[in-house]
């Protein structure tokens, strides 16, 4: 084979896309804050599916609670003034008149010198206002001795005595737990609107990945940051969507995007934002959108990007699980929770002991895995593709942009998971 042959027969290199700027941690998160905004559609939710959600109204109570004034106790409903001057060594003694359990109502009413029966929860004879607990009486035929004086209101819910009819008892924005769920039922209401959860698409790239099931062959790997992502997604109040993996192809990127932004409040795609020949991630937000920012001054997770496509936010996240999910966990789930009208959540912090010396890079904000062992920081970073990195880990500790160096046994916090 002769020179020229050889010359003609080779293929170029192909181009790498080095990042040409990055920006801050805070500025990335300023960036994402100043680009987004709450869902604002709203939908009706029954009850057994509202923990979590978000109010999207106000409640009035339509009614008194309880509706009806009740026993306390389990005993007999008494007029307080007949039990005056009761004791042990001088009881007082009413007639029985009647029973009345919960669910029920009495059909007779307690005059003077009687009472009636009552179950805790049942409602209050007409002419009855308190209850005598039955441990402070006995049973002497048709007749009930009692014990001890009681006074009136003395173990009886009053009507109302929880919530007033016309009370403003939930506030739209209000996040609804078991206890203001209860207070709905309680209320008689069947469903209430919430706000929509907004929904995002999860979509992988790359001609390597593969889905769950599918035979491994020789430079196939399975798919991962769409299941962390989207459990990340779900866990901050959002509906996340995944869909198939996007071919490295400028042409398939760009139509992937373009339908998921016209189908979904956010759009998340990991791969294809780092600087290799194949990336086209840049490229492809570029020709049907808006790039906000392509590389954040982070440990992992620098080729992180965010653009705009049809009005819609794209974020851009780096491919190695690693990365992915710890970029998810400091950009993501604020922006989620934001959208999903969620509080920001204070992390919970506790003070550990470096387990060994650890190195970082000056001028990149780290988020460094550790798990915590006989009260010691561990750091379990393996590398960013590595997922147990993160599995492994309870948590992470933040080195600043300005810090090379964490000695051993230097005390530092961790933000637990």
């Amino acid at each position: 084979m002769n020179a020229n042959k050889q010359k003609k027969e080779k293929k170029p290199a192909g181009k790498m896309h080095p990042l040409k700027s990055i920006i801050s941690l805070a500025e990335a998160r300023k960036i994402l804050d100043e680009n987004s905004k709450p869902v604002e559609r709203v939908e009706e939710v029954a009850l057994l599916d509202l923990c979590g959600r978000v109010l999207a109204q106000e409640v009035k109570a339509p009614i008194d609670v309880p509706p009806f004034s009740r026993a306390a106790m389990d005993g007999y409903a008494v007029i307080a003034s007949d039990t005056f001057g009761a004791g042990q060594l001088k009881p007082k003694t009413l007639k029985l008149i009647g029973t009345v359990h919960a669910g029920g109502s009495a059909n007779v009413a307690v005059k003077k010198g009687t009472c009636i029966q009552i179950a805790t929860g049942a409602p209050m004879p007409e002419g009855a206002d308190s209850v005598i607990m039955v441990e402070e009486t006995e049973v002497d035929g048709t007749n009930i001795k009692i014990y001890r004086a009681v006074h009136p209101g003395e173990n009886v819910g009053k009507r109302g005595e929880d919530i007033n009819a016309g009370a403003i008892v939930l506030k739209s924005g209000e996040v609804l737990n078991p206890a203001k769920v209860g207070v709905l039922a309680a209320l008689g209401l069947e469903k209430v609107k919430v706000y929509s959860k907004p929904k995002v698409a999860v979509i992988p790239s790359g001609n390597e990945i593969i889905e769950q099931g599918e035979a491994l062959i020789a430079g196939k790997i399975y798919d991962v940051n769409s299941f962390t992502l989207s459990a990340l997604v779900a866990q901050n109040g959002c509906l996340p969507s995944k869909k198939k993996a996007a071919p490295d192809s400028l042409g398939a990127v760009k139509e992937v995007l373009k339908k998921a932004a016209q189908e979904n409040d956010l759009v998340i795609i990991s791969g294809g934002s780092s600087v290799g020949e194949k990336d086209v991630m840049v490229g492809a937000i570029e020709s049907v959108g808006k790039l906000l920012f392509h590389g954040i001054a982070v440990k992992p997770g620098k080729p992180t990007l965010c653009g705009i496509v049809g009005g819609k936010m794209v974020i851009g996240m780096p491919g190695y699980p690693t990365s992915c999910l710890t970029n998810g966990y400091g950009l993501l789930a604020p922006l989620l929770r934001k959208m999903a009208h969620l509080p920001i959540q204070e992390p919970i912090k506790i003070r550990a002991k470096m387990a060994r010396r650890t190195t970082s890079t000056i001028g990149r904000f780290q988020f460094l895995p550790v798990k915590i062992e006989k009260g010691k920081a561990v750091p379990v970073f393996k590398e960013s593709g590595a997922i147990t990195s993160m599995s492994l880990a309870d948590g992470y500790i933040e080195i600043p942009e300005n810090v090379d160096l964490v000695e051993k046994n230097e005390e530092v916090e961790v933000i637990l998971f």
